[in-house]
């Protein structure tokens, strides 16, 4: 679903939540990536799990972020009717260089991740054998 009216206390509330470049690093994370848990942003950002959380807290009780959970793990993800003003905002910001080391950091964890998920699928098939 996408914004259809954009009025003053929508702009205002998103705006607010925008004007942090803490709540910034973290919208961008989640915009690039689709989705974010917490435990990643900490690493990511280097932030404790206090900081982090109220920061989330902050930004989905402004109407930008949604969240869903699976089992114990919550991962936060841009409304819909928010998106096109968010993707536009980071058309201005991306070329940013703290955003841009961010966004590697995760990159570098998501390949470390993934090369641990390999390994541990191979001991397992190991096991089998």
């Amino acid at each position: 679903m996408r914004l259809k009216s954009f009025n003053l206390t929508l702009g205002s509330q998103i705006f607010k939540a925008c004007a942090d470049e803490s709540r910034l690093r973290i919208l961008y994370l989640i915009f690039e990536n689709g989705e974010m848990c917490i435990a990643d942003l900490e690493k990511i950002l280097d932030f404790t799990q206090a900081k982090t959380s109220r920061h989330l807290i902050y930004l989905k009780n402004s109407g930008i972020l949604s969240f869903k959970r699976y089992n114990h793990w919550v991962f936060y993800q841009i409304k819909d009717e928010v998106y096109e003003i968010i993707k536009q905002l980071f058309q201005f910001l991306k070329k940013d260089q703290q955003l841009q080391k961010d966004q590697q950091i995760y990159q570098t964890l998501f390949t470390n991740r993934e090369l641990a998920i390999n390994k541990l699928q191979i001991q397992e098939w190991l096991k089998k054998q």
